[in-house]
Formats: C-alpha cells, sequence, structure tokens
C-alpha cells in the first residue's frame, strides 16, 4: 500500500467536465492497493494519517494534526503508484491490487476516514480524473506500508 499525501490549500477532482470533490485546507491523498495488502493495513495507515503532525500551530512550527487544523481530506484511487520505477522506460503495475479488491479496499479506507474526521471528498474509482491542487508549503509525504 503506498499513499501520497499533500497538505494543500485547495484541491478538487473533475470527471467528465464535473467537479466530483473539493476540498480548502487539508490534504489530498493518492492512494495505492497492492496485491498483499490486508484491510489492518488500512487501519494502520488511516491512524498514521488522522495523527500526522504537519500543520503549522500558533508558533508556527509544524505540530498540529488534521483533526487540530479542522482540516478535510480529498481521497483519490491511484494505481499507477504500484509501480517502483527501477526496470525500463514502461511502467508495470503488475504490483497493483486487482481492481474488484482495490476498490473494496478503497471504500474500506474511506470509511475509516470518514469515521476519524466526518465527511471526506473523492474521486471515482476507475474514472478517466483531472485533479487540481494547490500544494501548501510544498509539504508532500510518501508512505509504503
Amino acid at each position: 500500500m503506498k499513499a501520497v499525501i499533500q497538505r494543500v490549500s485547495k484541491a478538487s477532482v473533475t470527471v467528465n467536465s464535473n467537479i466530483v470533490g473539493e476540498i480548502n485546507n487539508g490534504f489530498l491523498i493518492y492512494i495505492c492497493f497492492e496485491q498483499n495488502d490486508t484491510m489492518d493495513t488500512i487501519e494502520t495507515l488511516v491512524k498514521k494519517i488522522i495523527n500526522l503532525r504537519v500543520f503549522e500551530d500558533s508558533a508556527g512550527k509544524m505540530n498540529s494534526n488534521i483533526l487540530q487544523n479542522q482540516g478535510s481530506i480529498l481521497s483519490i484511487s491511484q494505481f499507477t503508484l504500484s509501480w517502483d520505477g527501477k526496470k525500463g522506460h514502461r511502467p508495470s503495475f503488475d504490483k497493483s491490487m486487482a481492481p474488484n479488491q482495490a476498490k473494496v479496499f478503497y471504500r474500506k479506507f474511506n470509511d475509516l476516514l470518514e469515521q476519524e474526521i466526518g465527511n471526506i471528498q473523492k474521486g471515482i474509482f476507475g474514472a478517466e480524473m483531472q485533479v487540481e491542487s494547490i500544494n501548501d508549503g510544498p509539504v508532500t509525504f510518501l508512505l509504503e506500508y
């Protein structure tokens, strides 16, 4: 499982010229599920994301989490993260989880996030999406489990 987490001041996702998700101040998360991932791993990742202290506190230091910052989340499924880039120039996605199973994992991931912070915004699994964002900082993290 891989997740790219960007602290953003604004982000949106569009499908077929329609905005389907949009946030201000929070995380844009690109999430990729791989063949050996488990539901337990999703729970671990969600706890990590919720507790990341990457927002500025009153002293201007990155010391607050998304809940303390009253931030939002935009979640985007992103199977292309499974390629490690070590061989060749044409990406292979052999490590990616099968789409039917990945869709279940994506739903569970979003459900757990929603339980923690309330309503989250999300893309449409398997759709062609256009994502726009303003990275705040920039602050970006890659988490692998």
